[in-house]
């Protein structure tokens, strides 16, 4: 049997890649009210604007300083508007500087404070 063995040439291997490395870099999709975005910063604006618009209701009625409950109910929202502002404050930093916050840790710790602040809200309000 006349069969022709093909020739094998030595090939180098290319160069290690950080990609190679690490694994391909996957980015975070863009959802609509993310931290550092205009979107974000109207979610912000809009709940610390509602939130002050609540404790200045609850802080105005007859009983306020009677009921203990809900003298804690105004510190939880209290809470939840400077919460509200600073991250607010923290969308406007991102956006003139025009720097994304798509940082893993950023949104962690966003995520966290905001579950704190929701939870102290709903303790709060099954107290009534």
């Amino acid at each position: 049997m006349n069969v022709s063995r093909p020739a094998v040439h030595p090939v180098e291997a290319p160069p290690m890649t950080e990609a190679a490395v690490h694994g391909p870099r996957v980015r975070m999709k863009d959802i609509q009210g993310m931290p550092g975005t205009k979107g974000g910063l109207f979610l912000r604006l809009s709940q610390f604007i509602f939130s002050i618009i609540s404790v200045s209701v609850m802080a105005t009625t007859n009983d306020f300083r009677s009921a203990t409950a809900f003298c804690y109910l105004v510190l939880a929202v209290g809470l939840q508007s400077l919460w509200s502002l600073s991250l607010a404050f923290v969308d406007m930093y991102a956006l003139l500087v025009k720097r994304s916050l798509r940082n893993y840790i950023a949104i962690r710790l966003f995520t966290i404070g905001d579950g704190i602040v929701w939870k102290k809200k709903k303790r709060r309000r099954r107290k009534f």
